[in-house]
């Protein structure tokens, strides 16, 4: 087995591929020969030891991987030996072979590559884990969607489009405005040369949005509670803002500790306004709530309605480069390791 080891905390270069023994599924799991694993903001923090529920060092990080299973363990019987799945683990991913439980594995439509198999599971159940169940979105609402050529951004832009007269405002960098347009973003916005706030407050007449996505935090958080129209909800669900540069950069860290808001339940009930927090990483025990979603989004890719945006397809050898498009928000939409 080969794997990308994150052997310290650190920059790109802290970053190993290791060869090691081939795992063996036991009772109720499989195992897969990967073709593809998705990168995520969440294992680029990790790595600079930024990412609470990472392991210790060293280890081999990633949530999720396309490939073909070769073997299964004891009990399994929904599943067999030579299909072409999605596969989900609890970090160990970034690897050539990966076991991991049955219950977390699904079955590739045929007309899915590996690679946007790889770009699915996480950005997809993210978003409509947001849009669907926690926002509980309806036609005709205001969206705002933070870092929207992301992949988790892309996949929301793709998700309102499938509910009629749905509003969406992404902030990204003018050069990636084209790219979210494309993508059903109706007003892009470049958060680097006007306010956001400022452009959405005109954008719609001083009314605000009813739904903020929010992977910034801090004082990004603050922000978004004062564009919120009544009944409306902010949901973070990440927190891009602490991640400066290659390391761990202590100064940031203190800095955006202090900007986090307080919101309190009587603050709320007097605005009218609500926060909700997602984190799909800590839903492995609701596998009945992702197995539903998970569902939901192949049959809107199976209908057509949804495509997974693959940015890089970056070998094993160069997971270092696959970090730095991610730290430097180059990417539009999924970055992918390959073996």
């Amino acid at each position: 087995m080969r794997a990308i080891w994150i052997t310290k905390t650190g920059g790109p270069e802290v970053l190993e591929v290791r060869e090691g023994a081939d795992p063996t599924p036991g009772a109720g799991q499989v195992r897969v020969r990967v073709k593809a694993a998705g990168l995520n903001f969440a294992e680029v923090m990790a790595r600079q030891g930024l990412y609470p529920d990472a392991p210790k060092t060293p280890f081999v990080a990633g949530y999720e991987a396309a490939g073909i299973i070769d073997a299964i363990g004891e009990g399994v019987t929904k599943l067999s030996v030579g299909m072409r799945v999605m596969a989900m683990s609890r970090f160990g991913a970034h690897a050539d072979t990966l076991v991991t439980s049955a219950q977390l594995v699904v079955p590739m439509p045929d007309a899915m590559t590996f690679e946007e198999g790889a770009a699915t599971p996480v950005n997809y159940l993210t978003a409509y884990h947001m849009l669907f169940r926690v926002a509980n979105f309806r036609p005709k609402s205001k969206v705002l969607i933070h870092m929207a050529a992301g992949g988790v951004g892309i996949a929301a832009l793709q998700l309102c489009r499938t509910v009629p007269g749905v509003v969406t405002f992404g902030t990204a960098s003018a050069s990636k405005h084209d790219a979210i347009r494309a993508q059903g973003c109706d007003h892009p916005i470049d958060y680097h040369s006007v306010d956001y706030g400022d452009e959405i407050r005109r954008l719609t007449d001083g009314k605000g949005v009813d739904i903020i996505l929010d992977a910034l935090g801090g004082k990004d958080w603050k922000k978004g509670m004062e564009l919120l129209r009544p009944a409306g909800l902010l949901i973070a669900f990440g927190f891009a803002n602490m991640a400066t540069g290659d390391r761990k950069n202590y100064l940031n860290l203190i800095s955006q500790a202090v900007q986090i808001p307080l919101f309190t339940p009587l603050g709320m009930m007097d605005g009218n306004r609500g926060v909700a927090g997602v984190n799909i990483g800590h839903l492995w025990g609701e596998l009945d709530m992702l197995n539903e979603e998970l569902a939901a989004v192949m049959e809107l890719y199976v209908a057509g309605k949804i495509k997974p945006q693959v940015s890089d397809v970056v070998k094993f050898e160069n997971a270092g480069e696959a970090h730095r498009i991610i730290q430097s928000r180059k990417n539009i939409g999924k970055v992918v390791l390959v073996p």
